[in-house]
């Protein structure tokens, strides 16, 4: 279901999405939006196929349902949307070109543990891995999809059973690690340099995280040098995590903010499809961001007319439009009926309950 967030305060729940997408036979586990053509969706269930949506018209564009022969652990576009990164309950990494619905390259154990990988491209086109070893330790690496045979960088970390969630950061290269189970969140700096992955940090709490979001770069504070944000999950509550760099000037810092891809994008759907590509459409952060005003999805659906049936002979309305019966008009009558009686008894509570807002914000006053 893609459900349409408004930039306000709702005065009432919503409780209707504006479109479903249907079209997996199995629980869907991974969304993913492309990240320059419009309204591009893909999603992974547990049937082992992707789907490639356009979300504007709710149809499918590509399925690639012959390509994993098991459950499919994470999914990840490289910066154009033109590669995707996939990887596998049967230990196999690979790149797949999704509108040729091919494998590119691809590499089998790259890490030899059975627990579940995870795979997102970098800023340099090089592919960054968390995993498990034979011997269940946790591990982090580094690899060329044009050189799959030996890793760029391979580093062994810990023994906890939580999988590493990689959430990486394009503007500053720097990937932030983030364990279901822990309570702390470790980052690296990926650079061309040998060791290629270096240990910055360690951010840890007390309490260990269900789950983590993380906020786009243009959502984020420049005035106060905030360089990340996420949102740790607990039991009954969401918590707020900024990472700032202390800074003893006010004025907008360039190396901390170069310009980053905003929420315009850089092809439409039927574009990307034909085969264009495209790099991210970049703004500037120097005045801080401010969303663009009417962003509501307008989904159309592809209308049935435009493929017209070949010219024949016209006939009337009476011989092939057969008369409803007494019986159907009736039934459609009392349905009708029922549907203005449940109407105008939901107007009734609506009104009762904007009624008593107004009263509880008075006396609030």
């Amino acid at each position: 279901m893609v459900w349409q967030i408004p930039d306000y305060t709702p005065m009432r729940n919503i409780t209707e999405p504006i479109l479903t997408l249907e079209g997996h036979s199995k629980r869907v586990g991974i969304l993913s939006w492309h990240p320059t053509a419009r309204n591009v969706l893909l999603s992974a269930g547990g049937d082992n196929v992707i789907i490639i949506w356009n979300v504007g018209t709710g149809e499918v564009l590509l399925s690639l349902d012959n390509i994993h022969p098991d459950v499919i652990h994470s999914v990840c576009w490289n910066s154009n949307g033109r590669l995707l990164a996939t990887t596998c309950k049967d230990k196999t990494l690979r790149i797949i070109d999704p509108r040729k619905g091919q494998v590119v390259a691809e590499r089998f154990a790259a890490h030899e543990g059975m627990r579940p990988m995870r795979a997102v491209f970098t800023r340099q086109g090089h592919i960054f891995t968390t995993g498990f070893t034979r011997m269940s330790q946790r591990e982090l690496g580094l690899w060329d999809p044009n050189n799959f045979e030996e890793p760029v960088a391979l580093q062994e970390m810990d023994t906890s059973n939580g999988v590493l969630l990689p959430f990486y950061d394009p503007d500053s290269s720097i990937v932030y690690l983030c364990g279901k189970g822990d309570s702390s969140i470790r980052y690296f700096e990926i650079t061309e340099e040998p060791p290629f992955v270096h240990y910055l940090n360690t951010f840890s709490s007390k309490e260990p995280q269900r789950g983590m979001g993380f906020m786009p770069k243009r959502g984020l504070d420049v005035s106060k040098c905030e360089i990340a944000r996420f949102y740790k999950l607990h039991e009954r509550k969401c918590e707020p995590i900024i990472m700032t760099v202390p800074r003893k000037s006010d004025l907008f810092q360039d190396d901390l903010y170069p310009d980053t891809p905003g929420p315009e994008p850089a092809l439409e759907a039927d574009e990307w499809l034909s085969g264009q590509d495209a790099e991210p459409v970049l703004i500037s952060l120097r005045d801080g961001y401010m969303p663009p005003k009417h962003r509501e999805l307008r989904v159309t659906k592809r209308n049935i007319l435009d493929v017209r049936p070949p010219p024949g002979p016209r006939r009337s309305q009476s011989a092939s439009d057969a008369p409803l019966s007494q019986h159907t008009l009736e039934t459609l009558l009392e349905e009708i009926k029922a549907l203005r009686e449940q109407v105008q008894a939901q107007e009734q509570r609506i009104t009762s309950l904007e009624n008593m807002l107004c009263e509880l914000v008075d006396g609030t006053d």
